[in-house]
């Protein structure tokens, strides 16, 4: 009978680790206006090296999205560290790239990063990489005719 109690107490008294950072990680959180793409699971960077995981997503009261970073204690991030969501490739899988701040004060569980880089949605990149090409095509093709009337001057001026 006491075996069981103290099992029990022991199975109630561990932390949730499905809502809560695993062993050896703590939870830090990072404030996006847009996070398209990114899902749990999805790696957690420095320096190109993985560092933790995306572990939640949920919107706070004015709609923008805060996740949850579980990051290896041995990785220890200045307070003004920032966050950036970047792809592995055009439709490649996202991740979180974290840069380190300059401050002496560490991030700790429960803290927030705001100082971050949306996500980039890729209709959205296509858009901008047509759309810089329409207008270099334009500009190329006035310039083209630009110097077609120089030269067309020029010859006229030479029969004079």
């Amino acid at each position: 009978m006491l075996a069981l109690a103290l099992s029990l107490v022991s199975v109630l008294g561990k932390k949730d680790t499905v809502s809560g950072p695993g062993a050896g990680q703590y939870r830090i959180n990072a404030m996006f206006n847009r996070v398209d793409g990114l899902v749990n699971g999805d790696d957690v960077r420095v320096g190109g090296v993985k560092v933790g995981s995306v572990t939640t997503q949920r919107l706070d009261a004015n709609y923008r999205a805060i996740i949850g970073l579980d990051i290896s204690v041995d990785v220890k991030l200045p307070s003004d560290s920032s966050a950036a969501i970047h792809t592995d490739s055009l439709f490649g899988s996202k991740f979180v790239i974290l840069e380190p701040g300059g401050e002496d004060e560490m991030l700790v569980s429960g803290d927030m990063i705001t100082f971050t880089q949306d996500a980039m949605i890729v209709s959205d990149l296509l858009d901008q990489i047509i759309t810089q090409g329409e207008q270099t095509a334009k500009d190329s093709a006035l310039a083209r005719e630009k110097l077609m009337a120089i030269e067309k001057a020029m010859g006229q001026e030479g029969t004079n």
